[in-house]
C-alpha cells in the first residue's frame, strides 16, 4: 500500500485573502505537479484532504488528474498543529493507496513519524505543493506497519 502525503500549494495572504485559497503560483505549481503525477502513472483511488479551502483546493486539481471520477473526502485533524494519531490510526486499516493533502509542519512530523517512529527526526522538509511517497511494510505491526519513502518530488524540480 502506499500513501502520498502533499502540502497544499502556495496561498494568498490573510491581507490578501482571509480564507487563503491558492495563489496564482501556488495553483500552478499544483497543476505541475498533477501533470507530472499523471505522466509518471500515478494513480490513487482515493484522495483525502484537511478542511481548509487551499488544501481542499489541491486535493481537487490532484485528484482530476491522478485519480478521475473518483470522491474526494475531506478528514479532520490534518492541520498544522495536529495530533498525529488520528492520521496513524487511520491508515493503519488502509488497505488501497491513498492520498492524503495538508499543511506543515503537520506532514513532515507525520513523515517521520511513520518512517523513524519520531515525529521531530526531521526526515523530511515539504515544499508547497510537494509530495512524498511513502511504501508501507507488507507486515503490518499494532503500530500501523513501518513505513519507506519511495520517492518525494517538489514543484522547484519541475520545469516551468
Amino acid at each position: 500500500m502506499r500513501l502520498y502525503l502533499v502540502r497544499h500549494g502556495l496561498a494568498l495572504t490573510k491581507d490578501e485573502n482571509p480564507d487563503r485559497p491558492l495563489s496564482e503560483q501556488g495553483l500552478k505549481d499544483v497543476k505541475r505537479m498533477a501533470s507530472f503525477l499523471g505522466r509518471a502513472g500515478v494513480r490513487v483511488p482515493r484522495v483525502i484532504h484537511s478542511e481548509i479551502l487551499r488544501a481542499q483546493q489541491t486535493a481537487l486539481h490532484l485528484s482530476a488528474v491522478i485519480g478521475p471520477g473518483r470522491i474526494v473526502e475531506e478528514m479532520r485533524d490534518l492541520k498544522p498543529s495536529s495530533r498525529l494519531d488520528s492520521l496513524v490510526e487511520a491508515a493503519s486499516g488502509w488497505t488501497e493507496d491513498t492520498m492524503v493533502v495538508g499543511h506543515d509542519p503537520f506532514m513532515s512530523r507525520i513523515t517521520s513519524f511513520l518512517t523513524s517512529g519520531d515525529a521531530n527526526a526531521g526526515v523530511i522538509a515539504f515544499d508547497p505543493a510537494s509530495v512524498v511517497c511513502l511504501e508501507r511494510d507488507p507486515i503490518i505491526t499494532e503500530s500501523g506497519g513501518h513505513w519507506t519513502i519511495l520517492w518525494h518530488m517538489s514543484p522547484v524540480l519541475l520545469s516551468t
